[in-house]
């Protein structure tokens, strides 16, 4: 693939670029923001008309509760329902009830509440004088619908019916509220039932919101009740059909949830799409217009650069093949500063250098050449000799996949181990490290020293959070630990620990390395802090001896360092740097 690509003209390839990294990005990224645009806008005008549905449904529930509240007042008035009850000898005494309490009690609700256009009572009580609000239950009454429907119920729960208005000359239908009232039908208690109607005229105020451009349809069971449509609007109630063709319509339903006696009842809407999305074209307008100088801008930038590097790569080109028929002619021309430009002056410089050569030392220079390319071979194949540390590296962890091949988990951790360790310590020009990367060298090591020796090492590492990213000397606990393995803990005929623990104390940093080991004898430990004093004299402990001398001529008087040791007890050294951060 690469070959291939270098083998593609630059123009090319620079047209190649500007496809690849300017018109495609340019090109996917406005049609994703498009959709995204369109499906946000799509879901914000959905989610506006879902809210609106939601106003109109709540506002006609809430004239509906208005109605089916009366009605659970009158239904347990107990005066009302005594005055129905009531056998009257003499019509006066009737009147005398109804224009005592029955008219003021039915009559005060339509001047309060809008929704209400008026509340009739029907009974079969014969004694009562029919007119205005009260009216008897005729065979023509038990023909209705409402009324068939309400002797179902064995309960007072409300109805609400679709029906004719009870009013002389009257040919309006309403949605009423219908409910039995108590001891309806009960020994003794006659058969009464109210009957409240609503104003339609509110409700189909209702169904209008300014803000939806669409028909909204009150339904009841799949007829249409009310509707601001007025090719569907009927004197009585007609199914609803769906508009036919889904993809040009929008139907959103709401239904009235749990209530019992709105069961089956929905406020439906339906909206031209493309009403719906005129929102949507208007951002694709915007999308178009932006992406338009996301295009331009670019490529004209880009046909800038090409013809700058292009007329003048191949002005270089044409003087390359001249050199190859042996004519060493300089490019003309004000020298440019960039790449190009120096590849123009290099060039001119080897073409004056190629003259001077063929017409000066050619031959002197071309032996000297062979015999230095010589030279040069043998030194590469001196260097080739050598063994890289990659290739141990490299060794080491196809070691370690072996083990793993072979589900050894612990060989393989440990050779892990030993890696990092080799790493880290041949890494070169860092003599600072953070003290988490030490203690991950020192783990590292006892990680091997316990594969070593198995339970006879146990080992703990605690160090202070805050003190995990300090600075300090390359290789500053890695030799005592291993000290404390070799010289403390080896030895011993039973299991041995060490432990490693930094803290911060006092302004600095300290270190505490312990084991319970054999111990240092007297006469030793005299001699191993003796020789910490002096640099010429001699110690066994090269490596505890170097750290400390590295770490004074790191930190001079910063650093105090103490060896308590007890043979047969174990040993601690204890190092406590103040102002641990190395200066700039």
């Amino acid at each position: 693939m690469v070959r291939r690509l270098n083998d593609v003209r630059l123009r090319d390839k620079m047209l190649l670029v500007f496809v690849l990294a300017v018109f495609i990005p340019v090109v996917f990224t406005n049609v994703f923001f498009y959709q995204i645009t369109t499906h946000n806008v799509r879901n914000q005008k959905l989610s506006d008309i879902g809210r609106a549905l939601d106003q109109i449904r709540n506002e006609i529930q809430d004239q509906i509760d208005a109605g089916v509240g009366i009605s659970a007042v009158l239904t347990n008035d107990a005066v009302l329902i005594e005055y129905l009850d009531q056998e009257y000898a003499h019509p006066a005494d009737y009147v005398a009830s109804y224009q005592s309490y029955i008219v003021g009690l039915l009559e005060k609700y339509s001047p309060v509440y809008e929704e209400i256009q008026s509340v009739s009572i029907y009974t079969d009580n014969d004694s009562l004088i029919f007119g205005g609000h009260v009216l008897p239950i005729t065979d023509e009454v038990r023909r209705q619908s409402w009324y068939r429907n309400l002797t179902q119920e064995s309960s007072t729960t409300p109805i609400l019916e679709w029906n004719h208005a009870d009013y002389p000359g009257s040919a309006a239908y309403v949605i009423s509220v219908i409910r039995r009232l108590s001891n309806s039908g009960e020994p003794g208690g006659k058969e009464k039932i109210l009957k409240i109607d609503l104003h339609p005229g509110r409700m189909l105020d209702s169904l209008v919101n300014v803000t939806l451009e669409g028909r909204v349809h009150l339904i009841q069971d799949g007829r249409i009740m009310l509707t601001t449509d007025p090719t569907r609007s009927a004197p009585e109630p007609v199914p609803y059909v769906p508009p036919s063709g889904s993809k040009g319509s929008i139907v959103i339903e709401k239904d009235f949830g749990n209530v019992t006696y709105l069961k089956g009842w929905k406020i439906v809407g339906e909206f031209e799409e493309r009403r719906v999305l005129a929102e949507v074209r208007k951002s694709r307008e915007f999308v178009l217009y932006m992406a338009i100088p996301n295009i331009v801008v670019p490529t004209v930038f880009i046909i800038w650069f090409t013809r700058s590097l292009n007329n003048r790569l191949v002005r270089i080109l044409k003087h390359i093949r001249r050199v190859k028929n042996h004519s060493f002619e300089t490019i003309d021309g004000k020298p440019s500063g960039d790449e190009i430009g120096q590849l123009t002056e290099e060039f001119n410089r080897m073409t004056l250098q190629i003259r001077s050569l063929i017409q000066d030392v050619y031959l002197a220079d071309i032996q000297k050449k062979e015999l230095e390319l010589s030279r040069n071979q043998s030194q590469l194949h001196a260097l080739q000799s050598q063994i890289n540390p990659h290739f141990l590296f490299n060794s080491l962890e196809t070691i370690r996949m072996r083990s793993l091949m072979k589900q050894e988990f612990e060989t393989a951790r440990i050779i892990h181990n030993m890696a990092k360790i080799f790493r880290k310590s041949l890494t070169w020009g860092k003599d600072w490290i953070a003290l988490k990367d030490e203690l991950d060298l020192v783990e590292c090591f006892l990680e091997i020293q316990k594969y070593r020796f198995g339970d006879k090492l146990h080992y703990e590492i605690r160090a202070d959070e805050s003190a995990l990213a300090a600075m300090v000397p390359k290789m500053t606990l890695q030799p005592l630990v291993e000290n404390a393995s070799i010289h403390g803990i080896e030895p011993l005929k039973e299991a041995g620990r060490i432990v490693v623990d930094i803290r911060r104390a006092q302004g600095g940093l300290l270190f505490l390395i312990q084991d319970n080991g054999v111990g240092i004898p007297a006469p030793k430990l005299e001699k191993l802090l003796q020789a910490l004093e002096d640099e010429e004299a001699a110690s066994d402990r090269v490596g505890m001896r170097n750290v400390f001398l590295r770490l004074k001529g790191y930190y001079g008087d910063r650093v105090d360092y103490r060896i308590d040791s007890k043979e047969g007890e174990g040993t601690e050294v204890r190092i406590f740097v103040r102002d641990e951060i190395p200066p700039n």
